[in-house]
This record gives structure tokens, sequence and C-alpha cells, in this order.
């Protein structure tokens, strides 16, 4: 399945409002984000339910339900947060459970739940606030994962997006440079805070990183679908969009219509310690 592009740096906390309409934009096509959003590898889902003491999960930015229904097909109880509500709806006309609000003002009402995920998710979150909050509702042994996507892009194929970029968006961070960098390169900052933010609250085992290589092949049409789904894509302009989707679809064909993806998924992960 698709997993998210080379996205600009994550916006500082000195930019909330920017911060506000790149998390509330991915709703505005619903549908498509659960499509065409990416899965997590099984092995990972295994790891986490197995790490934890109990089947009842919260799934935290839960979007479309796309990891609360891997969840629940490895015999787990889910239910998810989600600031959205268009995302929330559509993850309950898919089966699942939502409350509608940031994980920062929820209520828990006494619940509690033996593992905390969160994917493509938690860099939206205050980080201590975030793990405190999970400390509250996880059981003593209960687990946090917050977990992401990230891709290497071939080199051939990185040069092709690039030159597309650079014509129609100028201004975006998605250059040659930046597209052919290390895959977690831009994501270490994310799990640094995320790990940080574990170890600050004290109430869990020192946080660790458990990683899960794979790869996924591409055709012209999954890529396409993909795209506008993408923090930097969801706000462009009808237009450039479309001049975006052409480009991309124009190079990929040159290249014999698709395209295969090294991807690395990466947990950051700690187990609440404390009996309290």
């Amino acid at each position: 399945m698709p997993t998210i592009p080379p996205e600009r740096a994550p916006i500082s906390e000195h930019e909330p409002h920017a911060r506000g309409q790149v998390a509330e934009s991915f709703g505005s096509d619903a549908e498509r984000y659960d499509r065409a959003r990416p899965r997590y590898p099984e092995e990972m889902v295994d790891r986490i339910v197995a790490g934890s003491p109990g089947p009842d999960v919260l799934d935290v930015g839960c979007g479309t339900g796309i990891a609360a229904r891997q969840f629940q097909a490895a015999g787990c109880r889910v239910l998810g947060v989600e600031p959205d509500a268009r995302m929330a709806d559509l993850a309950r006309q898919l089966g699942g459970g939502v409350d509608v609000a940031t994980f920062e003002a929820w209520d828990p009402a006494g619940r509690e739940f033996d593992a905390v995920v969160a994917g493509q998710a938690w860099h939206w979150i205050d980080p201590v606030a975030g793990a405190a909050k999970a400390a509250q509702v996880l059981r003593p042994g209960g687990r946090l994962a917050a977990f992401w996507n990230a891709f290497q892009l071939p080199p051939e194929v990185a040069e092709a997006f690039a030159a597309v970029y650079g014509r129609v968006m100028p201004d975006s961070p998605f250059n040659l440079q930046s597209m052919t960098k290390q895959a977690l390169d831009g994501y270490q900052v994310l799990f640094t805070k995320a790990a940080d933010g574990i170890r600050e609250v004290g109430r869990f085992s020192d946080p660790e990183q458990w990683r899960f290589d794979w790869e996924w092949s591409y055709t012209r049409d999954a890529w396409l679908d993909q795209m506008p789904t993408h923090g930097a894509f969801t706000q462009l302009p009808s237009d450039k969009l479309a001049e975006v989707l052409e480009g991309v679809g124009a190079a990929i064909d040159a290249m014999g219509g698709s395209f295969t993806m090294r991807y690395t998924t990466v947990a950051v992960t700690a187990a609440r310690t404390d009996a309290t």
C-alpha cells in the first residue's frame, strides 16, 4: 500500500495555526485516504500485541481506522480517538468505535487499555502531554507504540519526480536532495521527540525503536491515487494538483508504468512500568 512521501520537516511549535491547517486537511477526501494510504507490517502489529498484557487497544489519531482494523484482525478490541469528524465517521462506517477529540483533550472516562498506538499521528500530539495521557489510561505493563512509515525512492524515480515538483511547485520541499537522502533521515526528529516525551513522563521503560523493512510495487494509478492524501498536496489549488499528477503520471509511464519502493516502518515503543 502507499505510504507518505518525503513531506516537509515537522512544523515547529511556533506554527500552531499551520499545524492545524495541515492536520485538518486529511479528512477532505476520507474515502480516498482510507483506500490509498498505507497499511502496516503484520509483523509489527503482532509484536505490539504480543508485548501488551491484553487485547484492549486505544488508537490515537486513528483517521479512518486503517491501523485499528489491523489490530482488530489480530484479535484486539480497539477504540479510536480522532479529531476530524469526517475521518471518524468513515471509521465508524467501516466497523470501528471512535471518540471525536484531540488526544490531549480526550476524556477517558475511567476506561483503561493494554496498548496505546498511533500510526502516522504522534507528531501532531504534544509528546509529553501525549505520553502522560497514555500512562494515565494504560494498565500496568501496557504498551505505548507510535509508528511511522518511511520510504526510499529509487534514484531514477526521485529524479523524475523532483523535476515535476521543481517545475510546478518551485517552493515545495520536494527537491532532488531531499528525495534521495536516506529514508529515515527526515523522521529521526520525530523518533527523538517521541522518545524524549516518554522519558520525561517517567512512567515507562526506556523507549526502544523497532524497525521493519519491506517493499511494495506501485502502478501509475495506485501512486497517483494516494498523492492527494498528503499534507503538501491537500492544500494545493486544484489546477496545480492536476498539473503535478499529470507530470508524475507521465514520469511513471516513461519508466514502464510501475516501480518498486523500499519501505521502513519504525515504532517508538515503551511499556508502562509504574503501578499507580
